[in-house]
């Protein structure tokens, strides 16, 4: 077998490595070195698990396992640090203890033996480290760099507590990072040396938009702005200063301003190394039998930073190193890219800034929605686009402009679309080497693969396939053309429209099922509807469903619920709880609060925090304190754990408020009493406000309540602050208090009926349509209102206050701590 080494276990030396095997299965005995301890991961996905929408085993594309499913060393967390090409082996060296368990030496006295590799041929795809300016003081505590999911993990441990956060870079990766420290509870300000965000991307108009778009989400933006020092009280970070003199105050910095190739490997093996590793047309560096791809190579005197090109030089190093096509070739990239910057969609391809005497420049705006289209014509092709807060014809787009194909006389149709619904791109008329899928690096050549030999023939089978579709999802319709072209349609895949994948019903058909045949447990379900096939992924979904229909009467399996709500508590990563009781609309007293602390003591609970939903939140409970915990506190609970109503955030109101029209705390109080621990789809957060003012951030929750002059309120739905960021839309202006309940209480009704599941309001509220919710909940157009007030009432009376029950455990050894294993067990598997 030939002996392959592959240096780097990023997107890059995975990516390779798959593609290698697709040409050539059982050719290679492959090795690879890795300088994390973990398997691949999707970098790009990295915000999303520091502002906690996404956990860190979710972005995993190749896990540990599948490194030994296919037979390759993994040497994870060590890092090759020489290529010895005289005795043909590749030398690495452990990082950490942990990583020992992976490498073929033991550790020896006094340090770590070093792991050599032999080969025939060496990949190297080191990859990028962070770019770190001149900034004096950043090495130390407080100051973070954003590249991996241990610089993740170490962000939001430094964050609780904190109050603010700067980020040092106004690009991609720097937003991308202030994105996600939005989450962790702190101010966050944005510091760009350039004069506007994105240079790379945007032109000055739209960088100055998308600049008044994020401030108006609450960050800030300092641009012109070069940070020189961080200032330290102690080991605290208490201040930036920048080279105009002037400083921000601040508790941490993360540091994200672009990338620079890693090339030491290179340089200490006497490969030619000048911005990059000097490669040629076939990924070969100096050394013919060394190779190199990815964000650590100059081919032709560019480097690059985004997957596209890792895709196209993967492919090429797969067809010459296994001989499939010994002449493939490498040619450059054409960069473009679609993203979602701070919740704000965004595509740019080729040229965005200059433009050549002779060039036609089409802008559209409006600068009041935040949308802005630039197109940039020369000789009748693409050679520069803009699209920024509508991308609907991003795809259709990049894929004129990576083909050099005509664009039509109409400019504007490639905005808007054709007024005769013709598509202005055909899949079809695209070369089989056309990439359609830009997130995952898929051709048209695999997508047809799909449909003619392995029977795909809708779009999600294809996804399934191929990967296709499964990223920005942009490039569907594409796929779709492709299915209609070779198959004469696409194909109805009714699995898209289950509700849970384990039983083949959508949802309206399955509450159906459920309420004719008084199926009333999630067992009973699969044995009526599932031919008695148990699917694990589906219990948690239907067991919420059920509770919904059934209030009072739904019959709860142990198995059939996840952790959290099992033990009505939030599991933490050690194995502990966290426990948060409910304090209607934030308002306490006294004896509450000296009762948390009385529980903190006695239990030494590791950390007492206030969260953003103004409560009081006790972190770190072993699990069999924790009926201790509730009858000490002596508190019902605030529901911090389930899918359902959490909280009402209020302002002060009236009550103390000189700027208040309505009384805010009483009717956040109202909202929460009525509708808490309402099982739901997904959960629920809720706020009023005292007046427009919008102290309490109402409309921006699943439901606000905003008190207007004359005593009235208008009621907002759909909105977010999260990991999507949302205003919501204005459902109807209401006159009196009660009207508010009722209005809530429908919403929330219909909402529970009509979700599926895991589908926050936010994005219930986009499919449905506001002018619909109006119609239905407002003017009652299908006469279901008093249906709606009636099924909420009946799930209101069947509230049971689960930690007074749970007192006494449903079950012997419930709260035991001998079953800790148990529970991580379950809570690892339902995700």
């Amino acid at each position: 077998m030939t002996r392959l080494v592959v240096v780097g276990n990023g997107m890059a030396g995975a990516r390779v490595v798959e593609e290698i095997l697709k040409r050539a299965p059982g050719r290679f005995e492959i090795t690879m070195f890795g300088a994390e301890i973990y398997g691949n991961y999707n970098r790009i996905l990295l915000s999303n698990v520091l502002n906690g929408s996404q956990a860190a085993a979710d972005i995993f594309m190749n896990p540990l396992a599948w490194y030994e499913e296919h037979g390759i060393t993994l040497h994870a967390g060590v890092r090759a640090t020489r290529i010895d090409r005289e005795r043909r082996v590749v030398i690495g060296a452990p990082l950490r203890k942990d990583a020992l368990a992976y490498a073929a030496d033991a550790a020896a006295e006094g340090g770590a033996a070093l792991i050599e590799a032999p080969y025939d041929h060496v990949i190297i795809a080191t990859g990028a480290r962070p770019f770190v300016p001149p900034i004096d003081g950043f090495d130390g505590p407080g100051a973070f760099l954003f590249r991996t999911i241990d610089d993740c993990d170490r962000i939001a441990d430094y964050a609780k507590g904190r109050r603010r956060a700067a980020v040092v870079g106004g690009g991609l990766l720097g937003l991308e990072a202030a994105r996600g420290l939005l989450t962790h509870e702190v101010e966050v300000t944005v510091l760009e040396a350039a004069p506007q965000l994105m240079m790379a991307q945007l032109d000055t108009e739209s960088g100055d938009m998308l600049r008044a778009t994020i401030s108006g989400m609450g960050m800030k933006v300092l641009t012109n702005t070069i940070t020189t020092r961080i200032i330290r009280s102690g080991d605290q970070v208490t201040r930036l200063d920048f080279a105009d003199g002037t400083s921000l105050d601040t508790d941490m910095v993360v540091v994200s301003a672009g990338i620079r190739p890693i090339t030491e490997i290179a340089t200490a093996s006497g490969l030619t190394v000048n911005k990059g590793i000097v490669c040629n047309d076939q990924m070969q560096t100096s050394d013919p039998d060394i190779f190199a791809l990815g964000e650590c190579v100059e081919h032709r005197g560019a480097t690059y930073g985004l997957v596209e090109p890792i895709w196209g030089m993967a492919n090429v190093l797969a067809d010459v190193i296994t001989g499939t096509n010994a002449n493939a070739a490498y040619l450059g990239s054409k960069l473009g890219t679609k993203l979602k910057v701070m919740g704000v969609e965004l595509a740019s391809m080729g040229e965005t800034r200059s433009a050549d005497e002779g060039d036609e420049v089409v802008v559209y705006r409006e600068p009041r929605l935040g949308i802005y289209k630039k197109l940039i014509v020369r000789n009748d092709r693409i050679a520069g686009a803009i699209l920024l807060g509508e991308t609907e014809a991003a795809s259709t787009l990049m894929q004129m402009f990576m083909a050099g194909s005509a664009v039509p006389d109409r400019r504007a149709d490639l905005f808007f679309g054709s007024p005769t619904g013709v598509a202005l791109l055909k899949a079809s008329d695209l070369p089989d080497n056309a990439q359609i899928c830009n997130c995952n690096g898929i051709s048209k050549r695999q997508i047809v693969e799909a449909i003619e030999t392995k029977g795909c023939k809708s779009v999600t089978k294809v996804g399934a396939c191929t990967k296709a579709g499964l990223g920005c999802g942009s490039c569907k319709g594409l796929v779709a053309q492709l299915l209609e072209a070779y198959l004469g349609e696409v194909g109805y895949d009714p699995t898209e429209h289950y509700y849970v994948p384990g039983v083949p019903l959508e949802k309206s058909q399955l509450v159906a099922e459920i309420r004719s045949r008084g199926l009333k447990s999630v067992s009973a379900v699969f044995q009526e509807l599932a031919g008695g096939v148990e699917d694990p992924g589906s219990k948690v979904g239907l067991a919420s469903l059920l509770k919904t229909l059934w209030p009072g009467e739904y019959d709860d399996e142990r198995d059939a619920r996840f952790i959290n709500d099992r033990v009505h508590a939030n599991i933490q990563k050690d194995g502990t709880f966290s426990v948060v009781p409910r304090i209607y609309a934030g308002v306490t007293t006294a004896d509450e609060l000296m009762r948390i602390a009385q529980v903190a003591v006695k239990y030494s609970v590791p950390m007492v925090k206030f969260t953003g939903g103004q409560r009081i939140d006790l972190l770190g409970i072993k699990k069999d304190d924790l009926p201790g915990v509730w009858k000490d506190l002596g508190m019902p609970s605030g529901h911090a754990y389930t899918k359902s109503f959490r909280t009402c955030k209020s302002c002060v109101g009236t009550d103390f408020c000189r700027y208040g029209v309505g009384d805010s705390i009483g009717m956040a109080q109202q909202i929460e009493r009525r509708f808490q621990g309402i099982e739901s789809p997904h959960k629920m957060k809720l706020a009023t406000a005292g007046c427009p003012r919008n102290c309490s951030e109402a409309l921006v929750k699943d439901i606000g309540a905003v008190a207007i002059e004359g005593g009235r309120w208008e009621i907002y739905v759909g909105g977010a602050a999260g990991g999507t960021i949302r205003k919501g839309d204005l459902l109807c202006t209401v006159a009196t208090q009660d009207e508010v309940l009722a209005t809530v209480g429908r919403f929330i009704q219909y909402y529970r009926e009509h979700g599926r599941y895991l589908e926050r309001t936010y994005h219930f509220l986009e499919r449905i349509g506001v002018d619909n919710l109006r119609k239905i909940l407002v003017e009652d157009s299908l006469g279901i209102c008093a249906q709606l007030d009636a099924s909420i009432q009946k799930a209101v009376d069947a509230y049971r206050d689960p930690w007074q029950e749970a007192q006494r455990p449903a079950y012997h050894a419930q709260f035991n701590e001998a079953e800790l294993a148990y529970t991580l067990e379950v809570a690892e598997n339902n995700g």
